[in-house]
């Protein structure tokens, strides 16, 4: 799993903790599976949702949600950075980003994701990188269902 993966589910991941849906409860335990059946008779609504998303739902909750709606990552990254407890400004620094979602924001790390996204320019220069990183993070973000305010997807 590559650097924007990571960010891409971490990010996507939360949106799918946040607001947790039906089939994604039932997709997770497989063991709950077969108890749906057996509690089908009080909420007769749930079966015809539980057969249609109990298989793509476990491969595929961040996809699914991210086809459905696109994820607003403001309130996800906020969030991330008041639980991680330091002054962080995830809207203008790559590191401070990472850093909220508990990724590693090591030079190499941003260099791997510096290649992932077709950096061009000087690694060695890595405030120029960083400042390339972060436009194209929000870009790809935006590209991959994720709602990214209009300023930042510059």
């Amino acid at each position: 799993m590559g650097i924007f993966d990571k960010i891409k589910d971490a990010i996507f991941g939360h949106a799918a903790n946040a607001a947790p849906m039906p089939g994604t409860a039932a997709g997770q335990p497989s063991a709950s599976a077969p108890v749906s059946p057996t509690q089908a008779s009080p909420a007769p609504a749930t079966p015809s949702a539980t057969p249609a998303s109990a298989a793509p739902s476990a491969g595929s909750t961040a996809a699914g949600s991210t086809a459905s709606a696109p994820v607003d990552i403001v309130p996800i990254l906020d969030a991330a950075v008041k639980k991680n407890g330091q002054h962080l400004n995830w809207r203008t620094s790559i590191v401070d980003l990472m850093k909220s979602l508990d990724l590693d924001s090591s030079l190499e790390s941003r260099k791997e994701l510096a290649k992932e996204l077709h950096y061009t320019g000087d690694t060695g220069d890595s405030a120029t990188m960083n400042m390339w990183l972060h436009k194209a993070l929000m870009k790809k973000l935006s590209e991959n269902g994720g709602k990214v305010p209009a300023d930042l997807a510059d």
